[in-house]
């Protein structure tokens, strides 16, 4: 680790045995997401995306800032045990250890297989949208984009001569022209449209307007999933024009165990989020969500309590957008007008 209080990743590992008991020291790559795997199998989506919030390299070149991640290139096979299609990696952690751990962590997603959306050698590679051919005549392509209020820093903007992440500056309405330029020079028709957004603060579930505004101009320009993320915690959907934005995701995989989060937020209750779309218009026909808990950096089915405290949050939140998050047949799913 490099910050300025916790020295050694092990000593996130005592807190959480602390709080929950021990865990097993030796594990293989798909320990963390314990029933995950299971949801996914059940499900089996056409296309699984995450945030990776983190560097992927041995790179000492520490950025200066408070908070430094990285994760050891041998350690990739952790996401390959997901079957991970695509990484999104436009967001405050990813040059955390300089332009050389950034070269490293999209070698070693690279060499993995693993698509990359967000952040390359150049503007046009960190513009450009990871694709997905799901086989059908359909594409999945995503674009991803950092913004400043995320604490991207400016910095990190990719340019012609300098590695970095697509960066965004603010929401207005150039920025959002830019967007849907890169979109209509990168995609066809027929696509399906995911734009990631690391956006807004660690905490909060208040949904500022410039953001709803700029999710809708998004739309507007044919963008059919809006996939956002950075806060620590679950954060309202939306279905605008039949097509959803997920204004923040949550960590789904952290290590705060063992560190209480603040006020009336769970960071160790999560969602997994399994849209479906109609692959002929874009549209959402369905979205399904599984409420996880993490604990001994795994995740299982949380109590009956814990699910129902995160349902219950994630539809008094989502009804601010007409929408509605509900228990049915043992599934919680989204219901709109």
């Amino acid at each position: 680790m490099y910050e300025q209080v916790v020295k050694s990743a092990g000593e996130y590992v005592a807190l959480a045995e602390r709080a929950h008991g021990s865990m097993p020291r030796a594990v293989d790559d798909s320990y963390v997401w314990g029933v995950a795997l299971a949801e996914l199998e059940r499900m089996r989506p056409a296309a699984r995306l995450i945030n990776l919030e983190t560097s992927v390299t041995t790179s000492e070149d520490a950025a200066p800032k408070e908070i430094n991640y990285r994760m050891h290139p041998a350690n990739v096979g952790v996401l390959s045990a997901a079957r991970v299609d695509c990484a999104v990696v436009a967001n405050n952690h990813v040059l955390d250890w300089g332009v050389r751990g950034l070269q490293e962590t999209l070698d070693s997603l690279s060499n993995a297989h693993i698509r990359v959306a967000g952040a390359g050698r150049t503007a046009t590679e960190a513009e450009a949208p990871a694709v997905i051919d799901l086989g059908i005549g359909a594409r999945i392509v995503v674009f991803a984009l950092g913004a400043f209020d995320a604490g991207v820093p400016r910095r990190w903007s990719a340019t012609t001569t300098r590695p970095g992440v697509n960066w965004i500056a603010n929401y207005d309405a150039q920025s959002a022209g830019r967007v849907a330029d890169i979109v209509a020079r990168a995609s066809q028709p027929g696509d399906l449209v995911v734009v990631s957004l690391h956006w807004g603060p660690n905490w909060g579930y208040e949904i500022p307007d410039e953001h709803h505004q700029f999710a809708h101009v998004l739309i507007d320009a044919g963008v059919d999933v809006v996939f956002g993320h950075s806060s620590h915690h679950v954060k309202a959907v939306e279905v605008y024009r039949g097509r959803i934005i997920l204004y923040g995701c949550g960590d789904f995989l952290n290590d705060y165990e063992g560190i209480p989060s603040p006020g009336e937020f769970r960071n160790d209750l999560t969602m997994m989020y399994f849209p479906t779309l109609d692959v002929k218009t874009g549209e959402l026909v369905e979205l399904e969500m599984v409420p996880l808990l993490i604990r001994r950096f795994r995740l299982q089915h949380p109590s009956s309590s814990d699910a129902k405290w995160l349902v219950g949050t994630m539809d008094r939140e989502c009804r601010r957008f007409g929408a509605r998050v509900v228990k049915r047949d043992e599934r919680t799913v989204l219901e709109w007008h």
